[in-house]
């Protein structure tokens, strides 16, 4: 199964985009997937529906961080080069949508308020939006990574 078809499916099933980005790369990853489902949790809807930057996004910068960060005495040069490659990620992520602003991306509608929920389940916003961008996200850090990875 394609990386992109295993982020969607976990995210039809109930984990945030930013888990569901960061869990399709594990096995490429050789990373725990239930420690990744853990420490992404909270980048979900914005960064805990803060409707910041894109919880896909988000779960494509660890998947840059575990392949290319910046470790314990490790050489400052890597930190660099995993800021280029997120930086790319967000470029190219922006080209695509316009913006990496999960609010932006979802027209203003609240997800912290019970009212901007009820909006995102009546315009299917999940479908229609979120679902895409989860779906982007791996193709852009598949891109960056230089090839397709299964």
């Amino acid at each position: 199964m394609e990386k992109r078809d295993i982020a969607i499916t976990k995210f039809l099933e109930g984990y945030n985009c930013a888990q569901s980005v960061f869990y399709s790369f594990c096995d490429y990853l050789n990373f725990d997937k239930e420690t990744a489902l853990k420490v992404s949790c909270g980048f979900g809807a914005g960064m805990g529906r803060k409707e910041e930057v894109c919880g896909a996004v988000t779960g494509g910068i660890m998947v840059l961080g575990v392949l290319y960060g910046r470790g314990e005495n490790e050489d400052k040069s890597l930190t660099e080069n995993t800021y280029r490659k997120t930086r790319d990620l967000i470029d190219s992520f922006v080209d695509k949508k316009d913006t990496v602003i999960c609010r932006e991306l979802l027209e203003g509608c609240d997800l912290s308020d019970p009212i901007g929920q009820k909006e995102f389940k009546e315009k299917d916003l999940l479908n229609k939006v979120c679902k895409e961008c989860v779906g982007t996200a791996v193709d852009i850090v598949e891109n960056i990574i230089g090839e397709k990875t299964k």
